[in-house]
């Protein structure tokens, strides 16, 4: 098991900065502004060879009324109960504060060690407040700075040093937990509800709107089941979300619901289903998240049966995707209809993580085929061939026919709607992914399509003609290139012979060639080219 450490201090001196740096991860929000932090957050962590548990808190206010702060300081108090180690940290910019006199005062009274932490220190302006340190009387303060990650490895001293007395029980490790997110518009209820489920104040709860900013993990066991559920901010639409800080909230709702295996949406029974209600449960359709309804304050309804029906009415019309998904009404307040809601979070569980076998696959399929055949697109019929399950959680299916790509939408919605009822599969979602089961193999260039037939010559055709046509597609097309490459491979240029003429007659110029019959004139002169000379200069004319 590893070391609990509590990471405390006055607002804003850099608690959730040194948290997230020791986690590895940027877990909790981080801003300018003081008191970001309001509920304390766990997560594990190291630093060095050492893991760590650590406990990231609220910004210590000494006030004691009803007022946010003062439950915030509710908070801070019992992580101070849990932790075994307490990193109590000031800001060496401002140095000692009154603040910081009454915590240190507070903290003397825990009797668990505390290692006096200087964050912001990495400027020589800071020296004076690393000075002033000394004067909480906690010994040598550590100078660090938690945004830049300087004097880690004083502070890994430091808490090895601290943790020496200090013993650590080895655990076994725990199997993996649910994951259930709990989600909603602001106010709705979601953190009363998780302090209900587990039986104590572990968030932080008000009637004003808003309260909860990060998303708080709470590990649990209900019946000897793992549980880890999630609270989660407030989700109001995006158009009304304007400030930096609510837009990190939102973003860290989403990624809730990423990492969540069942998804709790919380509604106000009053405006049960609104468009943002709607905006979030089809966030969870499309993250392939099991969802469950739940109307909230349900104690102040009047006619608890009309209202269940009517709303059960809106979620079939208005989400048919999520169709049957369970519905529970339930008072956080008083206790009422929440006995309900884990066995039915279990249940859409078991759904989200059925498995079905391929052969009771492909008799559903026959017979959807056959109740409602597929329509023909173009002309020509689509063929579904056979189906199977990839994976679950969601349940996804790869259906193989024919021109998949041409399968209209409604078809598909058709195919999901039929899985869900033949195998009992409501509210969770379902993925249909329709494929080709392969090319053709007789089209040119597949496996079956043969030799691509001879173009040129038929191979009947004589050795030397195929012989010429292969020369020719060596040679270039060029018109200089052609002639050079013709010489290269000995090729003599083809001339046809004068008609008439001897193959011994000499072609030089000026000597004599024998014309042959019907040849007018006697014999004639032969130019070099194989021209006959119509005759010479100055001669006598007939």
């Amino acid at each position: 098991m590893a070391l609990k450490v509590a990471i405390v201090g006055r607002p804003n001196v850099g608690k959730s900065t040194l948290f997230n740096r020791l986690v590895g991860k940027r877990l909790a929000l981080v801003d300018d502004r003081p008191g970001v932090t309001r509920d304390r957050r766990y997560a594990d962590g190291n630093i060095g060879d050492m893991d760590l548990t650590l406990i990231d808190t609220a910004g210590y206010e000494d006030v004691t009324d009803e007022s946010l702060e003062a439950r915030m300081r509710e908070q801070t108090e019992a992580a101070l109960d849990d932790a075994e180690l307490i990193l109590f940290m000031m800001d060496a910019r401002e140095g000692v504060t009154q603040l910081d006199r009454i915590f240190a005062e507070r903290l003397r009274r825990q009797h668990k060690p505390v290692i006096l932490l200087a964050n912001k220190s990495e400027s020589q302006a800071s020296g004076g407040g690393v000075g002033e340190a000394h004067a909480l009387g906690f010994g040598e303060p550590v100078a660090i700075s938690a945004e830049h990650g300087e004097g880690m490895a004083d502070l890994y001293q430091a808490i090895v040093t601290a943790s020496e007395d200090i013993f650590i029980e080895e655990e076994d490790e725990p199997e993996k937990p649910i994951r259930i997110a709990v989600i909603g518009r602001p106010n709705a209820g979601k953190s009363t509800l998780i302090n209900r489920l587990i039986g104590d104040d572990r968030l932080l709860t008000g009637p004003e709107a808003g309260i909860t900013r990060d998303s708080i993990s709470v590990d649990w066991v209900w019946e000897d089941k793992n549980i880890r559920l999630i609270d989660t901010a407030g989700m109001r639409r995006k158009a009304r979300v304007q400030e930096k800080l609510e837009k990190l909230s939102v973003a860290d709702t989403i990624r809730a619901i990423t990492f969540a295996e069942v998804v709790i949406l919380v509604m106000d029974k009053d405006d049960a289903f609104d468009t943002q209600d709607l905006q979030l449960a089809d966030l969870v359709e499309r993250e392939g998240r099991a969802l469950v309804y739940v109307a909230s304050k349900w104690d102040l309804e009047e006619e608890p049966q009309a209202r269940l029906a009517e709303l059960k009415r809106l979620a079939e019309d208005k989400l048919p995707q999520l169709k049957g998904s369970p519905f529970v009404a339930l008072s956080s307040h008083s206790g009422r209809g929440v006995d309900r809601l884990m066995p039915a979070v279990l249940q859409a569980y078991d759904i989200w993580s059925v498995k079905v076998k391929t052969k009771d696959l492909n008799t559903w399929l026959s017979m959807a085929t056959q109740r409602h055949p597929p329509p023909a697109v173009d002309g020509k019929r689509i063929k579904p061939k056979y189906i199977a399950q990839t994976k679950a959680r969601p349940p996804t299916f790869v259906l193989m026919a024919s021109r998949a790509s041409a399968m209209p939408d409604h078809y598909k919605r058709y195919l999901i709607n039929s899985i869900r009822e033949s195998f009992d599969l409501p509210g969770t979602p379902i993925r249909l992914n329709v494929k080709t089961s392969g090319a053709n193999p007789y089209v040119d260039g597949g496996a079956k399509s043969g030799p691509e037939r001879f173009k040129g010559a038929a191979k009947t055709a004589p050795r030397r003609i195929q012989k010429a046509e292969k020369a020719e597609e060596r040679l270039s097309n060029l018109p200089g290139k052609a002639l050079e490459q013709k010489a290269k491979a000995g090729i003599k240029p083809k001339v046809k012979p004068l008609g008439g003429l001897k193959a011994s007659a000499s072609k030089k110029s000026g000597t004599n060639a024998i014309v042959g019959k019907g040849a007018r004139g006697g014999a004639r002169q032969v130019s070099r080219s194989g021209r006959v000379r119509s005759g010479q200069k100055g001669g006598a004319k007939r």
